[in-house]
């Protein structure tokens, strides 16, 4: 079965970005900034196509305002465009951001901030001065949480459609890039989850969810032949406890059929026996497979207790 397939001509995701993402010029900055913010502040990030940094952070900025569901605006100013209102504001480098609320700068900060500290400057401006009025939900988040929910419950098909839409539509979401990379390898087509993985942009590809989904196909990749000798795999471990590559070589296996925690007692054992074995390929290994399921995942947890158990004592 082929759960996904990206279809240009597919109906676009509900609840698109239009109304909260836009580009503007100084001839209309009164009505788009000014009058907009008096209902919720409204980011304006000015850029140029030529700066370096703005080409980082503009997609860092749009996917924290999406993911905002309403309660902020992004209008982005080309400076060449529009050097009246870059001269007005004193914009002397760029990327410059400034936040407005109720016709007045309230907040702002200059060059290419991480996504972290972008969406931590997002939340305290939407905490200190309000968003939208009844504004619900992100249509886009909803529909991405009910993909998520269906993938986890082995509904490859429905969970790939909704990740297509929103891909489709938004090319750099990194929900609907790593649930697409996920749904592929929970399919079983590590071939197609690689080549949209190959599809990234270098921004996606900095975005936690992606590290973790990209550490999945990893390390499937690395366990899909293996795993069909998994049996005679555990055997060689088995035989011989102290054989360190036979444990290595299970773990990986194990992990990409899916038994994440039998993957980490193996590891772990190669830690207990000697821990910097083959340049320390066992807690290298391991570190990739906490990153694959996540950090509240029970089994990444009950694994970290067991590394610690063992680093400590």
């Amino acid at each position: 079965m082929d759960p996904i397939v990206t279809d240009p001509n597919a109906a676009p995701a509900p609840g698109g970005t239009a109304d909260v993402i836009k580009d503007s010029d100084q001839n209309n900055f009164m009505t788009d900034v000014i009058d907009a913010s008096r209902d919720v502040p409204v980011i304006v990030d000015f850029w140029a196509t030529w700066c370096g940094p703005c080409k980082t952070l503009g997609p860092i900025l749009e996917n924290v305002v999406r993911a905002a569901g309403g309660a902020v605006k992004l209008v982005k100013i080309d400076v060449d465009k529009s050097p009246d209102i870059s001269a007005q504001l004193r914009i002397q480098s760029i990327p410059t951001v400034y936040a407005f609320k109720d016709g007045q700068p309230v907040d702002g900060f200059q060059g290419a901030l991480p996504e972290s500290q972008v969406q931590a400057w997002v939340d305290e401006l939407i905490q200190k001065f309000g968003g939208a009025a009844g504004a619900g939900p992100d249509p886009i988040e909803q529909a991405l949480d009910a993909a998520d929910e269906a993938l986890a419950e082995g509904d490859i098909s429905t969970a790939g459609g909704v990740y297509a839409q929103v891909l489709n539509q938004d090319a750099e979401n990194t929900r609907a890039l790593s649930g697409m990379i996920r749904a592929y390898l929970k399919a079983g087509q590590h071939d197609k989850a690689r080549v949209i993985a190959d599809q990234a942009s270098p921004v996606a590809l900095q975005a936690d969810d992606v590290k973790a989904a990209l550490a999945a196909l990893e390390l499937a990749e690395a366990g899909q032949v293996a795993a069909g000798e998994i049996d005679g795999l555990r055997a060689t471990m088995e035989a011989d406890p102290s054989d360190n590559q036979a444990a290595y070589d299970y773990a990986v296996a194990a992990f990409s059929t899916g038994d994440g925690e039998a993957a980490i007692d193996a590891l772990v054992g190669i830690i207990r026996r000697k821990r910097d074995w083959n340049e320390d390929a066992a807690r290298t290994e391991l570190l990739k497979i906490f990153d694959a399921l996540g950090p509240t995942d029970p089994v990444t947890v009950a694994g970290r207790r067991k590394l610690s158990s063992v680093l400590f004592s």
